[in-house]
């Protein structure tokens, strides 16, 4: 059993420079000594920080067309890799679970060369593939994760009943497994939205995203600007992961 007093200094660690962090971004003035209240930090947030907010824009749009197109290709992947038998099974899973132990400088530097060997210029649409790339593993495992604990005497009951193998797939195993499926989409929007390395080998001339921005930003100092906009951030957190848990304690009930 966890000690009390353990936990609590877990807590502090964990919380304490979140803690700061949102007290400061109402300081009125850029210092750590705390003047006075203020939302000037706020308003130079939403109304003078447009080159930041389409960076936002820009990590937004990449993290849900990424991880939109490596849960599709993870969850199929999974669904072949679970049931099937065929050759090289054990190489394609080593294959699709590599990405995972490999260093993500590893991954950006490989995939600038890729895109540099084929000519094919840094932009947005290059952030996407590389993002695509390295989230279907982590969609892969939580989606195999999840058929691990699935009854197959469903499937072979569903096919008693005489449906075929599209019908079983898609009224049958994908509800299933649609908690894992879900998990794996958000896991890869996170995975997209905070990623900086990667991003950085792949990203051309005006596709900054969040994370590249904030880095530029930041070489000149911490600006409070940046405190804001991660309390925003933080909030948007807390209130999809609580909408997400309700959404799931809906779906268990049904």
């Amino acid at each position: 059993m966890v000690s009390p007093v353990v936990f609590a200094l877990v807590m502090l660690f964990f919380y304490l420079p979140l803690t700061i962090l949102i007290v400061f971004s109402f300081n009125r003035s850029k210092t750590m000594a705390w003047t006075g209240f203020s939302l000037h930090w706020y308003e130079e947030l939403f109304l003078h920080s447009r080159t930041l907010w389409n960076s936002f824009l820009n990590s937004v749009i990449v993290a849900i067309t990424s991880a939109s197109v490596s849960t599709a290709i993870g969850t199929l992947g999974a669904i072949g890799l679970y049931w099937y038998r065929f050759r090289f099974k054990k190489l394609l899973q080593i294959a699709g679970f590599l990405p995972l132990v490999l260093p993500e400088i590893i991954i950006g530097v490989s995939l600038l060369i890729f895109f540099a060997g084929i000519k094919m210029q840094l932009s947005l649409f290059t952030i996407f593939l590389a993002h695509t790339t390295f989230n279907i593993p982590f969609v892969l495992l939580l989606v195999m994760a999840r058929l691990e604990e699935f009854d197959f005497s469903i499937i072979e009951a569903s096919y008693d009943l005489g449906a075929r193998e599209t019908d079983t797939l898609v009224r049958v195993i994908v509800p299933l497994a649609f908690p894992g499926i879900l998990s794996g989409f958000l896991m890869a929007v996170t995975l997209s939205l905070e990623d900086f390395v990667i991003t950085f080998f792949v990203a051309g001339p005006g596709s900054s995203t969040l994370p590249l921005h904030v880095y530029s930003m930041i070489r000149f100092g911490v600006s409070p600007v940046i405190n804001a906009l991660s309390v925003v951030v933080i909030a948007g957190t807390v209130v999809l992961a609580l909408s997400t848990r309700n959404f799931f304690k809906y779906i268990i009930r049904k």
